[in-house]
């Protein structure tokens, strides 16, 4: 049976009262801070703290923190909270490890990754090096075929749920394969919906075709018969049987399988927000996202993906801005921690790792809070989230300024942190998302080897005014991005933010994958569709090449390229 272990340490200064609960991984982490909370409701405590002992807390639900738990200090000592599932008992089958996979809590599951031995497996794919994708040759969109080379799918004709991950400007789009035709050296792949009607009715980004010079490239996943390099995996979703290829003198010692999707979730509301909170020293680990196998994924920009999408005919006429071309809303994928409607909730030396959705999300009517020295690694998508990227019933073109500046996140800051392989599944997302946010600092943090952007500050494609104002990205190191999409750069804009400052950082050394849409189409620091009233200043890069996109005005450029002074060169990043 599972206990809170040690009796409440009380200590008493004035008028504060604190407590402290330490457990093991052999207690319950839900009851220790139910503990907490009554103790505070019964005037025991006025500040409680649970001590994590060292191991692995699994969960078979998110931790939910609500305005009861406010106060509360939760601190690691090598602990991690993990929505993971260990598979046992292989049994080796020719060339393969085979084990049964388990129900968990009464459901047989599904997963979209698997690690073995504290790594990540490669889900079996038809190549191992991506710069050997091969490419599309026809997209029918009034059909909904995408044509590609028969020898790309020989392997997969028999295939049930083979998925295709298609390269689209400066998005991949997750595709569930419905049927396969073939015709002469060419096949025609259909897909099932919702994924294909957004697919083929979204105008941007778009797949790239062979009259451009650069057609799209793809992968193809999720069939036994791809899996054919060592560690390569592939779960028979029908038999309940989990397939890895071990490398070369592999022995499995521990293979975990993600069960959940969100590991702590911080409720509260606009009156009774969650408020005072701090978790230190705490690992999250061990999560997926299931939308692409359920529904496929077909993303707009950083891993928001569409639910509705469409092109204009005739445009449409914006005062302020140029003409648009497209309807689109969107929602969101799920990140291992969410906040929603808080004040003052702190992360301090915790790390985020092994997580198949994003990291860490301050999502909607979040106030303050700091993200210190922190880590975050093996992630799918974003490492850190804040702020709305269009709620759902709101075109994603059209200004956010909502009635209630409550909804606004404000006041976040992340800091002194490293973030590193994350965005390794879906190449359009970014280290640092930061959508409609204000008074937002970004400062000190080391970005390298990621897909894409480095960081992204604003949304909306609109240069009217709206709920972004003051946000400061300062002395960052952005290296080594870009290793799979183009049209990005270290630090990216969008939209009117007034007395937001981009300054000191340094981006240098992008990523040179030779099958990106253009080539040429990268920059150090971009300011993109309805960027206003920004100043960037004393930034460093190798040299000059910026990118000013229907901007609107007010913006300030100064002092940025190789001239910037050492000193700035070599205070950015993490100290």
């Amino acid at each position: 049976m599972r206990r809170i272990l040690g009796i409440i340490t009380l200590f008493c200064c004035m008028s504060t009262y604190a407590a402290e609960i330490r457990i093991t991984p052999d207690s319950s982490l839900t009851d220790a801070i139910r503990k907490a909370r009554e103790m505070r409701r019964l005037g025991q405590a006025t500040e409680v703290t649970i001590h994590l002992g060292a191991g692995t807390y699994h969960l078979y639900e998110p931790l939910r923190l609500r305005p009861e738990d406010s106060g509360l200090t939760i601190e690691g000592e090598d602990a991690v909270i993990s929505g993971g599932l260990e598979i046992a008992n292989w049994k080796r089958q020719g060339k393969f490890l085979v084990a049964d996979v388990p129900d968990f809590n009464g459901r047989p599951i599904d997963f979209r990754q698997l690690w073995v031995n504290g790594k990540k497996a490669v889900r079996a794919r038809d190549v191992s090096d991506f710069e050997q994708m091969f490419r599309i040759r026809t997209y029918d969109k009034k059909n909904q075929i995408l044509w590609v080379p028969k020898k790309a799918v020989e392997k997969i004709l028999k295939a049930p749920y083979a998925e295709m991950v298609l390269h689209e400007m400066w998005c991949t789009s997750n595709l569930r394969i419905k049927s396969i035709m073939t015709q002469g050296d060419s096949a025609a792949v259909r897909f099932h919906n919702p994924e294909a009607k957004l697919q083929f009715e979204h105008p941007w980004p778009s797949p790239m075709t062979p009259d451009t010079g650069h057609p799209s490239p793809f992968y193809l996943t999720n069939a036994k018969d791809l899996l054919d390099e060592p560690g390569e995996w592939y779960h028979d979703i029908r038999e309940h049987k989990l397939y890895y290829m071990p490398r070369q003198g592999e022995t499995v010692h521990e293979a975990i399988v993600p069960v959940m999707e969100t590991l702590v979730e911080f409720i509260g509301t606009a009156e009774h927000p969650v408020r005072h909170i701090t978790m230190k020293g705490v690992q999250f680990s061990h999560t997926t996202w299931m939308r692409p196998s359920e529904k496929g994924h077909v993303p707009l920009q950083a891993g928001m993906y569409l639910t509705e999408a469409y092109k204009l005919r005739p445009q449409i006429d914006r005062p302020n801005n140029h003409k648009l071309d497209n309807q689109g809303w969107l929602g969101r994928a799920r990140s291992a921690v969410e906040i929603r409607y808080s004040e003052d909730i702190n992360f301090n030396d915790c790390r985020f790792e092994h997580l198949g959705g994003s990291g860490l999300d301050y999502v909607l009517a979040c106030r303050r809070g700091t993200t210190t020295n922190c880590i975050f690694t093996d992630i799918a998508m974003n490492g850190y989230v804040c702020g709305s990227f269009s709620p759902e019933g709101l075109e994603t073109h059209r200004p956010y300024q909502p009635t209630d500046f409550r909804e606004v996140c404000t006041g976040q800051t992340v800091e002194q942190s490293e973030f590193y392989d994350v965005t390794n599944e879906d190449w359009g997302c970014v280290a640092i998302a930061a959508g409609y946010v204000s008074d937002m600092n970004i400062e000190h943090n080391t970005i390298h080897d990621v897909s894409y952007t480095g960081i992204s500050v604003g949304w909306g494609w609109n240069r009217d005014l709206v709920c972004m104002k003051d946000n400061k990205v300062h002395a960052n190191l952005i290296y080594n991005y870009a290793q799979h999409m183009y049209d990005c750069a270290g630090i990216y804009t969008l939209g009117n933010q007034p007395g937001t400052l981009i300054s000191e950082n340094v981006v240098r050394d992008i990523a040179k994958p030779t099958y990106v849409h253009d080539p040429n189409h990268w920059f150090y620091l971009y300011t993109d569709e309805g960027s206003s009233n920004i100043t960037i200043r004393d930034n460093w890069t190798p040299e000059e090449k910026f990118l000013k996109n229907a901007n609107g005005p007010g913006n300030i450029w100064e002092n940025n390229g190789p001239q910037v002074n050492e000193q700035i060169k070599d205070n950015a990043g993490k100290k």
